[in-house]
């Protein structure tokens, strides 16, 4: 169920029987044609599908990230390290201080995976909390299902390409794209990255059939779903 469905006594009644939340993790930042909020919009629908049969609260995701080598792309933002970091910790603080103890974070953003050092670290503090840092699009299960359609899925192609992720006004271009030099990329400044992804797509094919797609996405939602029902610390 959505937070944002509930009221704080719903909360308060839910924590009664369960002490389980999930936080997604998103950005903000260019995905090719695709929507800016690609990664906040995936991460929120794949916990909310995952957590409804179970009834766990899923809070909105977080729609900012780590993304400083899109900064020449107009539309994406990017938060510094140290204040991604200050705010994980304080959105996990405020969910304990609830009665939270078990916390998913749905992460669908690579460039945040310092919030999932953050969370051993927290747990060391507070040995009350257990807190699982799931990223959900290349988790084993749906990240095989993925490579079986293709294994050139990546970042602003088909693998991010669902229907709530496209833009009626920007459809996709047909063909594949060349895959670009990654190790050039992660070496290059945001104006020169720019250069070289041209439109944003790391390569390959812009979008796959969506029965390709909705056997990935029902993949994301149950290995989710399974991380949700633990095993707990």
């Amino acid at each position: 169920m959505r937070i944002a469905d509930c009221n704080w006594a719903d909360i308060e009644a839910y924590l009664t029987r369960d002490d389980r939340c999930v936080l997604p993790f998103g950005s903000t930042e260019q995905h090719a044609g695709l929507s800016l909020c690609v990664d906040a919009i995936l991460a929120e629908r794949v916990a909310v599908e995952a957590a409804e049969p179970l009834g766990v609260p899923v809070y909105p995701a977080m729609p900012f990230g780590l993304a400083p080598y899109f900064g020449a792309f107009p539309g994406s933002v990017s938060l510094r390290v140290e204040t991604l970091l200050a705010v994980a910790r304080d959105l996990i603080a405020s969910a304990a201080r609830s009665g939270f103890r078990r916390i998913l974070i749905v992460n669908g953003h690579g460039g945040n995976a310092p919030v999932g050092a953050l969370a051993q670290e927290i747990m060391a503090e507070d040995p009350r909390l257990s807190i699982r840092f799931h990223n959900w699009y290349n988790a084993p299960r749906t990240w095989a299902a993925a490579m079986a359609v293709d294994t050139s899925g990546s970042h602003g192609n088909w693998m991010e390409n669902f229907p709530w992720t496209r833009l009626a006004h920007a459809p996709a271009p047909e063909g594949t794209k060349p895959p670009v030099d990654m190790a050039l990329m992660k070496a290059a400044p945001p104006a020169r990255v720019r250069e070289l992804l041209g439109d944003g797509s790391y390569g390959g094919a812009w979008q796959k059939p969506d029965a390709d797609m909705a056997r990935i996405w029902a993949e994301g939602v149950a290995e989710t779903r399974a991380a949700l029902e633990g095993p707990w610390g």
